[in-house]
């Protein structure tokens, strides 16, 4: 089930940003480090009192614009009004409610999505109260009074956010189709894949990067298996933002991600494999999601017998983190292997949903430990009693050690591929939590 979106949104400096890195570098953040892998902080996992969400940062209203009112305002809510389940709309109690906070807010109230309005700034919550009271004219309920700088009033926040979360939703019947986020760079066939495979028109195609602002559902049923596509927004590097529209689209995408089950990435095989490519792939990983890697413009290049593996190669050297995900090489435009993703999404999908029992899971760590014994240090050696697995969707396993420091990175890098020998786990991510015996 994906995470409930918090979105928000506010002008350029009232602390937007302090406010952002506050709740995501802290401890009440769920921020994994993927080796090899940089992101643009455009979102982040976070987590409050057990409840699990997305925080979005929509990006500041640029006030020096010239269509402020029409473009910049509307565009900035855009998101917050589409994507999330709450908006925090973040203001400053040093310049008071001005004009283009009022226009913000009349927007939202005419939502259908709870909205909390923070007053920022609030350096001193006894002297400055006074002043966000003035804030209860933007008719959006009680202001809460915060300091992203030091850090006072963002757990009140933090409660106050969650209240209005989404309770989890019991499964529907709609579990039972597969659903594949199709994400890559702008104009590396996206629309065109999902064309392919719909046999009609019913995207949008175009060759101007960016086309696609929205993420899109199609459904195809294909040997009784009912797969639902989400076409979303191409991701650009931050650099390469051209207004707020693109940033939205990001966080579409990032969004669609976090409700699929399987991520197609899309790579144009023209260009080749880009640092760009790495940080999309990162997104789907992070997130534990089963992923495809498919090159798409197959048939524009120039090949020899060589040509295949070199390109292998070098998706192996970039996206080191993720080599279990299976390589496709197609083209949308002639068709050519489009029918052999469904194999492969539908393989990843069963074995992001794979359960191993425990007794088998432990024939393999036992022979596995026998045949690499596991690493020491200063004369005291790594002793793993058991594993079990916890969960699915990814598949994660608990291993149970006497020093949780003595597993090392390459070693638990030795028992996943182990385990994948023993197994398959082909499109899938692993998860591994390393635990103290008796904790």
């Amino acid at each position: 089930m994906a995470k409930p979106i918090l979105a928000v949104v506010g002008r350029p400096n009232v602390g937007k940003s302090t406010l952002f890195n506050k709740i995501v570098g802290r401890r009440v953040s769920i921020v994994e480090d993927t080796p090899g892998v940089t992101r643009d902080r455009v979102y982040a996992d976070a987590e409050w009192a057990g409840r699990q969400f997305v925080l979005i940062d929509t990006g500041g209203l640029d006030l020096e614009s010239d269509d402020i009112l029409v473009q910049q305002i509307y565009g900035q809510v855009e998101l917050a009004l589409a994507t999330a389940d709450v908006i925090l709309l973040v203001t400053d109690v040093k310049t008071g409610p001005i004009d283009a906070d009022t226009d913000v807010a009349n927007i939202l109230r005419k939502t259908q999505k709870p909205v909390l309005l923070a007053v920022n700034k609030v350096d001193d919550m006894h002297t400055d109260n006074l002043d966000v009271y003035e804030f209860f004219k933007l008719g959006l309920g009680e202001p809460i009074p915060i300091s992203s700088g030091q850090g006072l009033g963002i757990g009140d926040l933090l409660d106050e956010i969650i209240k209005y979360m989404p309770a989890e939703a019991e499964p529907s019947p709609e579990e039972d189709a597969i659903r594949a986020a199709v994400i890559g760079k702008p104009n590396v066939g996206k629309s065109s894949l999902i064309n392919r495979i719909l046999r009609e028109d019913r995207l949008i195609v175009s060759d101007i990067p960016g086309t696609t602002r929205d993420a899109v559902d199609s459904e195809v049923i294909l040997d009784g298996q009912k797969y639902i596509f989400i076409d979303t927004a191409g991701i650009r590097r931050k650099s390469k933002i051209r207004g707020n529209i693109e940033r939205y689209s990001i966080a579409r995408a990032v969004a669609a991600v976090s409700r699929s089950d399987v991520c197609v990435l899309l790579i144009n095989a023209e260009e080749g494999l880009t640092e760009q490519d790495s940080k999309i792939a990162g997104i789907a990983h992070e997130r534990g999601k089963a992923s495809v890697i498919v090159v798409n413009k197959w048939d524009l290049i120039e090949k020899d017998d060589k040509t295949m593996n070199m390109f292998l190669k070098g998706i192996a050297g970039e996206l080191g983190f993720m080599p279990y995900a299976p390589k496709l090489f197609i083209s949308a435009k002639t068709g050519q292997r489009v029918g052999k993703l469904f194999e492969l999404i539908h393989m990843s999908y069963q074995n992001h949903s794979m359960r191993i029992a425990t007794g088998v899971l432990n024939d393999v760590l036992t022979e596995a430990t026998a045949v690499n014994q596991p690493p020491s240090d200063k004369g005291r050696q790594l002793k793993i009693f058991y594993g079990t697995q916890v969960s699915v969707k990814p598949p994660t396993f608990v291993l149970f050690v006497n020093d949780g420091e003595l597993m090392h990175y390459s070693y638990k890098r030795y028992i996943e591929n182990r385990i994948r020998e023993s197994f398959g786990f082909a499109g899938t991510p692993i998860r591994f939590l390393i635990r103290n015996r008796g904790n």
